[in-house]
């Protein structure tokens, strides 16, 4: 599992358009998006960097979170 902080998202909207960019990935990728906490759960096989990239192309800046974000954690 993957914790993300997402900085920029100020509405639903912002984490809908941050839950697109994670499916638009991994179609298949179990993700939470927690809009007060401006962080994303991502459950995927597929590499951290990729959903960075696909977030940060969505127009917000994704970092991985202190919390959380190895595989099978």
């Amino acid at each position: 599992m993957y914790s993300l902080s997402i900085s920029d998202m100020t509405c639903s909207h912002c984490a809908g358009t941050v839950e697109k960019a994670v499916k638009s990935v991994d179609p298949n990728a179990r993700v939470t998006v927690d809009l007060l906490a401006k962080t994303a759960s991502i459950e995927s096989d597929i590499g951290l960097a990729a959903f960075v990239a696909a977030i940060e192309d969505a127009g917000y800046k994704a970092s991985a979170s202190n919390a959380c974000c190895s595989q099978g954690a």
